[in-house]
């Protein structure tokens, strides 16, 4: 395996899920990293957030992040070599008030990243901005709209579900 410092963001969740479904610990990418990875880069982020779906045990989290060269500081796990910020929120899986049960897998060669569909990183985003009025959060989730492949029905409805029609209007307008 190559040295984390040498990981693109991909790579260093493919190694992090790897070594967490090695000990039957299941969690999924989402947040900043999954928009970072769905607009190719046009937005960054500083912290990987993978959610702990089971909220299996910590102390299993903590052992192989350890074994992998990481220290937790508070809810953070830090290695001297990456930029990154990793965390393990728990679980469940969900966008607003929905589970999430459909996963995307991307394979690399260090592993297999699983992380909250394009369609479900919209809604993730979407759900900071109607609830929070974060604007940049309705960005980003433009952003992911631009470069991919998403169910614009789901999102609707879904927004619909979370009373926030006028706002996913304008989400929308921006992407039509």
């Amino acid at each position: 395996m190559k040295p984390l410092k040498q990981m693109c963001l991909t790579e260093l969740g493919g190694v992090i899920c790897e070594a967490l479904t090695d000990k039957n610990i299941d969690v999924v990418l989402s947040g900043g990293s999954c928009v970072e990875i769905y607009s190719n880069g046009t937005y960054t982020s500083k912290d990987l957030d993978f959610i702990n779906r089971y909220n299996d045990s910590k102390k299993t989290i903590k052992d192989v992040m350890i074994s992998l060269g990481f220290r937790q500081e508070n809810r953070y796990f830090i290695h001297d070599d990456i930029e990154y910020l990793i965390e393990f929120p728990p679980g469940p899986l969900g966008v607003g008030d929905t589970p999430v049960n459909e996963i995307t897998k991307i394979k690399t060669e260090t592993g297999v990243l699983r992380l909250l569909t394009a369609t479900d990183c919209i809604k993730d985003r979407l759900a900071a901005y109607y609830h929070w009025d974060d604007e940049q959060s309705l960005q980003q989730a433009i952003w992911v709209a631009e470069k991919n492949k998403y169910d614009l029905d789901s999102i609707k409805k879904w927004s619909v579900s979370e009373g926030m029609v006028e706002k996913y209007l304008i989400f929308e307008g921006n992407i039509l």
